[in-house]
């Protein structure tokens, strides 16, 4: 048990969601790269163990004595956070390189950049040998779709963490299919102040500068 709940505190306090200091402006690609990663591990943490916990009652913490139910609930916490930051990537560098200054490869260039960096931080704690180029392979994939100045400006762009919450938290099926909409409903709420967070703090023209240099 105890060394299940420290592996999960270990992830999020490197991921840099407890305690969180980053309140200043995002002025620079580094600053961008910070804030994608740990709002997308912030999201998946609150998100996910919400959810997990109020299905649970008084026997979630109880539950961490069981070999299958924390290894389970460790392969979930990385598929939800690498869903959430594709979410969050694509969206931050939508805002960040808006209009006519990028072409869409530099946008796909620096959301790889930012993508790339939260994952390779984070595969030590990968539940798979598979999980870290998966992530990689899907997110490539989904860069050749994406609609940079239309789609991957609106709300409607963040569909990968609602669909990872509800496949892999460690939920008997035939409760999910109850669950579903409140649940993706549940993320898509916690998204809104993310995303008012980070334009409040985005300078655009000193991230296009740093691009640039």
């Amino acid at each position: 048990m105890f060394r299940a709940l420290a592996s999960f505190r270990r992830f999020f306090s490197q991921i840099g969601v407890l305690g969180d200091r980053h309140v200043g402006r995002i002025s620079t690609v580094a600053d961008l790269c910070d804030f994608a990663a740990t709002r997308a591990a912030f999201v998946s943490q609150k998100t996910l163990y919400g959810y997990v916990q109020t299905r649970m009652g008084m026997e979630y913490s109880k539950a961490f004595q069981e070999h299958v139910f924390a290894t389970s609930l460790n392969i979930a916490k990385m598929h939800v956070f690498a869903a959430c930051l594709s979410d969050l990537v694509i969206y931050t560098v939508a805002e960040a390189l808006a209009g006519a200054r990028f072409d869409d490869e530099a946008r796909r260039a620096l959301a790889r950049h930012c993508f790339r960096s939260a994952i390779d931080k984070n595969a030590d704690f990968a539940p798979t040998l598979h999980w870290s180029p998966d992530a990689l392979d899907e997110f490539e994939a989904r860069l050749a779709d994406t609609i940079w100045n239309a789609g991957a400006l609106m709300p409607e762009n963040f569909t990968r963490s609602p669909l990872a919450l509800v496949r892999w938290a460690p939920i008997a099926p035939e409760l999910k299919r109850h669950d579903t909409e409140i649940v993706e409903n549940s993320i898509k709420f916690t998204w809104l102040g993310v995303r008012e967070d980070f334009r409040r703090r985005l300078d655009p023209d000193a991230i296009a500068g740093d691009v640039i240099r």
